[in-house]
């Protein structure tokens, strides 16, 4: 299917993006931090890219990517990719941190009382 990358990267957006809404990831919040870990490693994997498909070690199916193309004959989704999926990944990693320190919130709340509770029986 013509453009099948392109879609496949914005169906990743579109299952994490709510979690920055719902659970308040905030990673599109910090624009400077996001940016911190976004570029370093799209230059990286995009030099990559560019010499792999300069020496003809891969190459992108033409019935499956938009047919636009960066200078070099590299492919949009191929860019969009280093830096959808981290965010995606960041999203996903922020919002399993704050679903932790809820449930460890939880979890001390819930211990508390019982361990005044022992305290007091011993003394």
């Amino acid at each position: 299917m013509h453009g099948e990358y392109l879609i496949l990267l914005g169906l990743c957006l579109l299952v994490t993006l709510p979690l920055e809404f719902v659970i308040g990831a905030r990673v599109h919040r910090s624009p400077r931090r996001l940016l911190a870990a976004l570029l370093p490693t799209a230059i990286i994997f995009l030099a990559w890219d560019y010499v792999g498909i300069h020496r003809h070690h891969w190459w992108y199916d033409p019935a499956k990517i938009s047919g636009i193309t960066l200078p070099g004959g590299m492919p949009l989704e191929e860019l969009l990719f280093f830096l959808v999926i981290p965010i995606c990944a960041l999203l996903t990693l922020e919002a399993v941190e704050i679903l932790l320190g809820r449930i460890r919130r939880r979890t001390r709340r819930r211990a508390r009382p019982a361990d005044e509770e022992t305290r007091s029986r011993s003394a």
